[in-house]
């Protein structure tokens, strides 16, 4: 399952956004993941990602789900050095 992150809009900053948007995304997208699907992170047209957003919803997402994790479209230097912190 891919996840275009930018879904949750093009700046991505501060922790209590984070955990909203794993909420959202939980309820919606997340519970519907099979055992053995890997989760895409897909980063295109996200324009400010922050290590606090990043942690919140990511942190969560290994907690809740053993499935793979794979981040695609990282070539933006704020998406790039925040994922440096997960």
């Amino acid at each position: 399952m891919t996840l275009a992150i930018h879904n949750f809009g093009e700046v991505l900053m501060s922790r209590p956004a984070g955990k909203e948007a794993f909420l959202m995304a939980k309820a919606y997208i997340l519970d519907k993941l099979s055992a053995n699907e890997s989760i895409s992170l897909d980063f295109a047209d996200v324009k400010v990602l922050t290590p606090s957003w990043a942690d919140e919803f990511i942190s969560n997402l290994k907690a809740n789900y053993k499935n793979t994790i794979d981040f695609l479209n990282t070539d933006n230097e704020s998406v790039r050095e925040s994922l440096k912190w997960v």
